[in-house]
């Protein structure tokens, strides 16, 4: 009897193990208008064209003007990174966007994102489980950024990222390249392994010689202090004080034209330098 019953239970975990791998990734589903289109660049010399770069009007986080457009960036005029955090699950948790600022007062953020279908809802549980595929985003501050604020009620962070130009112009095009990838072959999200700050990990690692694992990669709500221990924030000052500095939730609650948007969030507002952020605990 005991013999039928472990070999009923060999038989299930061959069936279970079977099942999980035939389940594959795809580009063809009925994706949530948010994620609906794959992001695509060209790269000529220094100038890459980023084609559907995300640009809503959003009015509620279901009612929105969807708008999708092209952008050419120079990478000669790179001039800045900064690392966006949008808490929206306690302070341990947050997602992590990446957005690069050039002469002409323009910025473009990249964000991993869940590629959710029409009718998914996220679920941390389901990204370790081939729920969701993965997605990479281009898109306008005043979408991705005034969104998380706005209509999302999440606090949102923008820390000035210390990184050489040479460094900064091939994180950008590492990104144009995932994205390029994910459009022939897609992949799935994960929890831990495959989410918003590990990919940026593995993209940044190549030009961080030296740049160790450690949890605050997956609890991404402390990755300011990660950074600040690294020498990637200006630790001429205490992190406290940048941290104070960096919540530009207020200011990105309110939407606007794309560079009025991006000056504002980054024109410091008096009396805010002590403000109490969720990131202030410590775990």
């Amino acid at each position: 009897m005991v013999r039928w019953v472990l070999a009923a239970c060999v038989l299930a975990l061959i069936v279970l193990a079977f099942w999980w791998l035939s389940l594959k990734p795809s580009n063809d589903r009925d994706w949530a208008d948010e994620v609906s289109r794959p992001l695509r660049g060209s790269v000529q010399g220094a100038l890459v064209t980023l084609h559907d770069i995300r640009d809503f009007d959003w009015r509620s986080d279901t009612d929105y003007t969807a708008r999708w457009h092209d952008g050419t960036y120079d990478l000669d005029t790179l001039t800045s990174v900064d690392m966006a955090l949008s808490y929206w699950m306690g302070p341990a948790i947050a997602h992590t966007l990446v957005s690069f600022g050039f002469e002409d007062g323009r910025h473009v953020v990249f964000s991993v994102e869940v590629r959710r279908e029409r009718d998914e809802a996220f679920s941390s549980l389901g990204g370790f489980f081939k729920q969701f595929e993965l997605a990479i985003v281009a898109a306008e501050e005043r979408d991705i950024l005034y969104v998380r604020a706005g209509p999302r009620g999440e606090q949102v962070f923008l820390y000035p990222v210390r990184m050489p130009v040479p460094a900064m112009r091939a994180l950008f095009k590492s990104y144009v390249a995932r994205a390029n990838q994910l459009t022939i072959e897609p992949r799935f999200y994960h929890t831990l392994t495959a989410n918003c700050t590990t990919l940026v990990y593995d993209m940044v690692r190549p030009l961080v010689p030296g740049l160790p694992l450690d949890i605050r990669l997956i609890l991404s709500g402390y990755l300011p202090e990660y950074l600040y221990g690294h020498g990637g924030l200006d630790t001429s000052l205490p992190l406290d004080v940048l941290r104070a500095r960096a919540d530009i939730t207020r200011r990105a609650s309110h939407p606007g034209p794309a560079l009025e948007f991006s000056q504002r969030i980054r024109t410091p507002e008096p009396g805010t330098t002590h403000q109490q952020d969720p990131a202030a605990q410590r775990p």
